[in-house]
């Protein structure tokens, strides 16, 4: 077994990957804020990338985001004030009330969408577009390939 290398301690690599992380989000949300985003939190995101195009009951959001009904719930509420969320009767049964997203909601998706491009070409720029490629295909290597979970929330607060 390697010795690891006193400079580059195992414990660097998750917190440089979470401030890489921490930064992207961080520069993302500045820009909704000049956008006419400034309620859109970081945990807003995957809210809204849960309850998709179809909608959904917050009990199955919270499945979706890993955390409990009534976690699910406050959020919507909150999401629902700020306008990105509204609850509507599902037309396939009366007794459930579905989340959908509004206009408003598309909106601060399809912004950030339009940002995280224009961010990773501020880190190739920086970097290099190669080494930004690079990174991207290291990172696919070692990760599942169901990266993409939207669990992030509920597996944070656990």
């Amino acid at each position: 077994m390697a010795t690891a290398d006193p400079d580059r301690p195992g414990f660097l690599l998750p917190l440089l990957l979470l401030a890489g992380f921490r930064t992207l989000i961080d520069d993302l949300h500045a820009e909704l804020a000049r956008q006419g985003h400034s309620d859109l939190r970081p945990l807003h995101g995957f809210v809204l990338q849960a309850v998709g195009p179809d909608g959904t009951t917050a009990s199955e959001l919270g499945q979706r985001l890993g955390v409990s009904k009534q976690a699910a719930g406050k959020t919507v509420d909150r999401l629902v004030a700020l306008g990105y969320l509204e609850r509507a009767d599902d037309p396939r049964d009366a007794r459930r009330k579905l989340v959908r997203m509004t206009e408003r909601g598309y909106d601060g998706l399809r912004r950030s969408a339009v940002i995280f491009d224009q961010l990773r070409d501020r880190w190739a720029a920086t970097l290099g577009p190669e080494r930004v490629a690079a990174i991207e295909d290291d990172l696919r290597a070692v990760t599942p390939a169901n990266w993409f979970r939207l669990d992030v929330p509920g597996w944070f607060g656990a």
